[in-house]
């Protein structure tokens, strides 16, 4: 399991215009609603707003990592969303957002969570990385960036 595994074109959304820390959410949630994995997706909006609340997923490096682990998916779901301007997260290192990754896995899968959790930390923390996002043209542009970051690293 590899970030360009899980991720498809129809779950990448380039050049997002909204203005809120909930809008994001809300679209995040509404473009992962389509993924086959997720089985009810009114549960897994109630578990990504929750665990939004008890602390903000604003990451800092312009990131945020809205996730959850929960009952609504069957496997692992990650959507991907960049925005036309940066915006507030309440991010930890108060600097506004403007990449966006929605992780949810199934509630048993507590390590493999945690480490594409760590990966996609890992690789959208780096500058190039971060900036080939956002020059992104096109999701399956975004996808042949994970593919080649990837390509050393072993299997989640």
């Amino acid at each position: 399991m590899k970030i360009e595994g899980l991720l498809s074109e129809k779950h990448i959304v380039l050049n997002l215009e909204l203005a809120t820390k909930r809008q994001v959410i809300e679209k995040m949630l509404s473009i992962a609603a389509t993924h086959t994995g997720v089985t009810d997706i009114n549960k897994l909006r109630e578990d990504v707003v929750r665990r939004e609340e008890e602390m903000s997923t604003g990451i800092g490096k312009q990131i945020a990592l809205p996730h959850a682990k929960t009952s609504a998916v069957t496997e692992p779901v990650l959507a991907l969303a960049t925005l036309q301007r940066e915006i507030n997260f309440d991010s930890i290192d108060n600097e506004p957002v403007q990449i966006v990754f929605l992780l949810a896995t199934p509630a048993e899968m507590l390590a493999e969570h945690l480490k594409l959790l760590g990966r996609i930390t890992r690789l959208a923390g780096r500058e190039e990385v971060r900036r080939s996002l956002l020059l992104a043209r096109s999701p399956s542009e975004v996808l042949d960036l994970f593919r080649e970051e990837e390509k050393d690293l072993p299997q989640i």
